[in-house]
């Protein structure tokens, strides 16, 4: 019998992490069928694309609200989508404010419901964990310290470990993109993230700190990502000496990088991985960021912090984000840069060993066939 898995990713991360888990699902059951919401990475790895995450890249409360109809129609449209193709499993992968939607429908219809990566409801919410739990067939950790939470309200969870150390351990970098980079001055890599309205709010302001820098200035820029919008936002900063731009080869760029200015995400953990001292950046919708401030409850925004329970790198969050901190903290950078290398050492203990993909899909493979 061909077993059916449906998977749906709403971001860059989730397309990385569902590429990996799809590789392994076809290991395990190499007749399997697998349709999915993501990006080039997971149809790639042997998904059925039905809709690209860049069509889904809504962040903050007021862009959701001024998107709801797309939002309700897409959600609509993944609905019938599902039933029509009858999955034995959906996976659900990060991407809380649509998916755990989702999982409240399926479990109506009947449809088994793997949670892969769950939503930060330690973070805020903290009453979600009742959807997730009640919605769910089973719960798959990443973070160290997340099986401890669930357990203290009855949720049995797998801690697979971080997926990243998959994706980094399989990874080779690309020799046209290194010899781009090679050669020259030292590389002050910026990471900006996949959404438009993130990119459009912050890298100008990353930019404008780099006007008078001696480093080589390398954008790592989302495949998603339109080379026109870029371009304009690069023009607009009015630098001496034009970025070089590099779509999909954030990881080469990193294994380059002496420093780098990060998107708060998954990236922030990325980078640390790669041993590369950064800033980790956050500016969004000031209705959004004061609505979103009262809601978590989190000392930190970035994973390396949020592993480490302490603040090994400096986090710029919304009006701390200027040209004047960037330059000052990119100096401190260089003063602190063994001590961060050292802690990453440490958080890259925690996360434990690689695997976390293969763990996943045994996981899900196990259950399709559990009745």
């Amino acid at each position: 019998m061909t077993v059916k898995y449906y998977l749906i990713a709403g971001e860059a991360s989730g397309d990385l992490h569902g590429s990996n888990l799809i590789k392994k699902l076809k290991y395990f059951d190499v007749h399997s069928q697998i349709r999915c919401w993501g990006g080039e990475k997971m149809a790639d790895a042997g998904g059925d694309l039905v809709m690209h995450y860049k069509n889904l890249a809504f962040m903050g409360f007021v862009e959701v609200i001024k998107n709801i109809r797309t939002i309700l129609s897409l959600m609509s449209y993944c609905k019938k989508d599902i039933l029509n193709f009858q999955p034995d499993v959906l996976v659900l992968i990060d991407y809380p404010g649509f998916n755990l939607r989702i999982a409240k429908w399926a479990k109506k219809h009947g449809i088994k419901v793997v949670y892969y990566i769950t939503p930060q409801v330690w973070a805020w919410h903290k009453s979600r964990v009742h959807d997730l739990g009640g919605y769910t067939d089973l719960l798959i950790v990443i973070l160290p310290f997340e099986p401890d939470f669930f357990h203290k309200y009855g949720y049995k969870t797998l801690y697979a470990g971080h997926p990243l150390l998959d994706a980094i351990n399989d990874f080779t970098p690309d020799a046209g993109t290194l010899e781009t980079l090679r050669g020259g001055k030292e590389i002050l890599a910026l990471l900006p993230g996949s959404r438009k309205q993130e990119i459009n709010t912050m890298l100008p302001i990353l930019l404008e700190a780099c006007k008078d820098s001696s480093y080589h200035i390398v954008i790592a820029a989302a495949p998603s990502v339109d080379d026109v919008f870029l371009e304009k936002i690069i023009r607009n900063a009015g630098l001496s000496t034009a970025p070089t731009i590099i779509k999909n080869q954030t990881y080469t760029i990193l294994t380059e990088a002496s420093f780098a200015f990060v998107s708060s995400g998954t990236a922030t953990l990325e980078t640390a991985l790669f041993d590369v001292p950064q800033i980790v950046c956050y500016k969004g919708n000031f209705i959004s960021y004061h609505i979103a401030k009262r809601l978590i409850d989190l000392k930190y925004i970035s994973l390396v912090n949020l592993i480490a329970d302490k603040e090994v790198v400096k986090e710029l969050i919304q009006n701390e984000l200027t040209k004047e901190s960037l330059i000052k903290e990119l100096e401190n950078l260089k003063i602190r840069c063994e001590d961060i290398q050292k802690e990453y050492k440490a958080i890259k203990t925690l996360l434990g060993e690689k695997g976390a993909s293969e763990k996943a899909a045994k996981a899900i493979f196990k259950l399709t066939s559990d009745g």
